[in-house]
């Protein structure tokens, strides 16, 4: 019985949790279409995650994913820190605001939450998916004996192999195309930057766990395309954010439908790890100067700061429009609309 019979979903397709853009309206259509639904927990505590987790659960009664952050400790460095909310000060000043005085990170680590831990214990959501790295034998255990069937990202053929010697279930090959957090586990190690059909096939051809081909993949063409080199599922995210159900707003929308969807780029300056997304005035201000943000996730303190300044003047050009390079074959129709469409397209690229 391969991963997906296990959990009853009928379509090789998953919805990427994406943190700020996922909702459990969004998770729950996906899986009511036969796909399986995800949101991500990363950036909320325990209380939060109960919350998320119960609303999917409200709406659907078939398979989801919660996805958790498993980033390393951040290195406090207190001179770079100043030297980057200094930098920024002029950017805060357009918009008639400071810096905030000193930084803080927004987000823990599930590799130190053992609230978070517990918390999922109790709730067994049906798949939990790890970014950016591995929990420790323990939190896997028992997430194991909760039930659970576990996810974790992988962008090269190392990371695979320590997710498989981790007793996790199952990998997700992370191309270099994808969109949001690049889900490398040292984010200053050298990166392959390899690209999802590679990586997929290099995965399916030299690990021993079943693959889910992320990056780039928006139709039932590329679905069909990953399932042909070895992968058992085809994970989307890009492709459900014009989504209604989905959390963007509309000036990310209509950054999705504009010019700019063309044009992805990878920065850190947004949260401190290297990130795809849509350009804009953030985006173009990182590449002008190329000074070293802090670790993530200290730099998010700054860059949602910034944000919540910007768009309070009715400026949403730093915001984080975390999406991919497909992003221009984004189209804007219901969720469980979009899985039957993929599925369609799938169906017919097998003929």
């Amino acid at each position: 019985m391969n991963i997906l019979e296990r959990l009853s979903v009928t379509a090789p397709i998953i919805q990427a949790p994406m943190a700020g853009v996922s909702t459990p309206e969004l998770a729950a259509a996906v899986s009511n279409a036969g796909g399986l639904g995800s949101i991500s927990v990363g950036a909320t505590d325990a209380d939060g995650a109960r919350a998320m987790i119960q609303a999917v659960r409200q709406r659907t009664d078939r398979a989801f994913n919660v996805n958790l952050f498993v980033h390393a400790s951040p290195r406090r460095d207190a001179e770079r820190e100043a030297a980057w909310l200094q930098a920024l000060a002029s950017l805060f000043a357009e918009f008639g605001a400071a810096p905030p005085p000193d930084l803080t990170p927004p987000y823990t680590s599930f590799a130190d939450d053992d609230d978070m831990v517990a918390l999922l214990v109790e709730q067994a959501p049906p798949v939990v998916s790890f970014h950016f790295g591995l929990p420790d034998a323990a939190r896997i255990a028992a997430l194991k004996q909760a039930g659970c069937l576990l996810l974790a990202t992988a962008t090269s053929l190392e990371e695979a192999r320590r997710v498989e010697a981790a007793r996790v279930d199952a990998v997700v090959a992370q191309g270099y195309e994808a969109g949001g957090h690049r889900g490398v586990f040292d984010p200053d190690a050298a990166d392959d930057r390899l690209g999802a059909l590679a990586l997929t096939r290099l995965l399916a051809t030299r690990s021993n766990l079943p693959v889910i081909a992320a990056g780039g993949i928006m139709d039932g063409q590329g679905v069909r395309a990953v399932l042909d080199l070895g992968a058992v599922a085809a994970q989307l995210g890009t492709a459900f954010i014009g989504c209604p159900e989905s959390a963007a707003d509309s000036g990310f929308r209509a950054a999705l439908r504009g010019p700019v969807a063309a044009h992805t780029v990878m920065t850190r300056v947004i949260s401190g790890r290297p990130a795809r997304g849509l350009p804009n005035r953030f985006t173009d201000w990182g590449r002008a100067d190329d000074r070293r943000p802090p670790d993530y996730p200290v730099a998010y303190h700054a860059g949602k700061a910034l944000n919540a300044a910007a768009r309070a003047r009715g400026e949403t050009g730093f915001s984080a429009w975390w999406a991919g390079q497909g992003a221009p074959l984004a189209r804007f129709m219901p969720a469980a609309d979009l899985v039957a469409v993929l599925e369609q397209e799938r169906l017919a690229a097998s003929l």
